[in-house]
């Protein structure tokens, strides 16, 4: 079996990224830029951020994620650009980390090159990556976070998480997780989860104040709703692919290497099972887990290895 050195000499990593970049651009040019619903909330906060719009015409909680509205409002040019810019290298980068991610898994290169067209090819990136939403900053932290887990870098994995949690705020989990299940020490890990919940605070009561509160909370009513919504549940099935599915088969026999990342798989689940619960949610819902259900997927049948991938440093 190729060491995972050995496998990354043998992948061009320039070339698959600029293949990567191009095949998710060819992707997402059907509707470049476009605002619709939620990707209108995230527009409209990166136009108050150059000073365009008042902070009465923002709705809560999309201005809270701030992060690529604000480095899409710092961008030269036209605005739609700009944002759509940013998602489509979010999305580039995140495909390349996945194979990144598998080679480091030991993999073999063509399973490793398959993951990151998981992800792109992938009916979520074809309908809701080239909309202004947050999303695909959101994958691109959640990408970098799981290659420096499984590369045993927990610091480079607490400033993915940082990242994250400045994309969406349910990304604290991340770090919530590498504090859990020790992957960095107690003490820098609590110091580094109290960094991304002031973040989220600072965000909340200094950067952006005074919005109207909103509440979730969970109904049945509401879940009724999100059921009999043939779009959403069309969204759904959509945002499953074929990559749930996979995962699924895969986990049944996940070898060791892979098992840690079964409990960050649920941990990162449950923000999305509440929204379930609570408001109508479509295929993002599943396509914000693809970092953590393409390895799951890419290795299903792949022989068993004893030896433990994500060693703990």
């Amino acid at each position: 079996m190729l060491t995972p050195a050995r496998s990354a000499q043998r992948l061009r990593w320039p070339f698959i990224a600029a293949a990567f970049a191009l095949l998710a651009l060819a992707v997402m040019a059907w509707r470049w830029g476009g605002t619709v619903a939620d990707s209108l909330a995230y527009f409209n906060t990166a136009r108050y951020f150059r000073g365009e719009l008042p902070l009465s015409a923002l709705e809560a909680p999309f201005p809270y994620r701030s992060l690529m509205p604000g480095l899409a409002a710092l961008l030269p040019g036209e605005l739609h650009n700009s944002f759509a810019i940013l998602n489509w290298l979010s999305v580039s980068a995140a495909a390349l980390m996945a194979s990144m991610t598998l080679v480091r898994l030991e993999l073999p290169r063509e399973r490793a090159i398959a993951g990151g067209l998981m992800l792109i090819l992938s009916v979520p990136t074809f309908w809701y990556a080239p909309y202004l939403l947050v999303d695909p900053g959101s994958l691109c932290a959640r990408a970098a976070f799981v290659l420096a887990v499984v590369a045993g870098q927990p610091w480079l994995a607490a400033g993915a998480g940082l990242v994250g949690t400045a994309v969406r705020e349910e990304n604290i989990l991340l770090l919530v997780w590498l504090v859990a299940a020790r992957r960095i020490a107690p003490l820098p890990g609590l110091l580094v989860l109290a960094a991304g919940a002031s973040w989220i605070l600072t965000v909340r009561w200094y950067l952006i104040p005074g919005l109207p509160s909103y509440i979730w909370t969970p109904g049945l009513d509401k879940v009724l709703r999100t059921l009999g919504d043939q779009r959403a549940m069309l969204s759904l099935a959509a945002g499953a692919g074929v990559v749930l599915p996979l995962a699924l088969l895969g986990m049944r026999r996940a070898a060791p290497r892979l098992r840690p990342l079964l409990g960050l798989l649920a941990l990162m689940a449950l923000p999305p099972l509440y929204a379930f619960l609570c408001v109508r949610v479509d295929g993002r819902a599943i396509w914000g887990l693809y970092p953590f259900l393409i390895p799951f997927a890419a290795a299903l049948g792949w022989p068993k290895s004893g030896k433990p991938a994500l060693a703990v440093h």
